[in-house]
């Protein structure tokens, strides 16, 4: 099963309500901080809402 290693690179002040979330619903909330997240069509599309603030890195499991 591959993962997704997903760093926060920018912050979030400026940013809609609707971005914040997304980005506390991937477990992130800090710029340099970082979680192991599943490769699911749902954790692809809530990546695809934030591309701007964060890496995305695959990691093999």
């Amino acid at each position: 099963m591959t993962e997704l290693r997903v760093t926060q690179t920018r912050s979030s002040i400026g940013t809609k309500p609707k971005t914040r979330g997304t980005l506390r619903a991937l477990g992130l909330g800090r710029i340099g901080k970082f979680n192991l997240l599943p490769d699911r069509p749902e954790i692809r599309g809530m990546l695809a809402r934030v591309p701007h603030l964060v890496r995305v890195e695959e990691v093999d499991s």
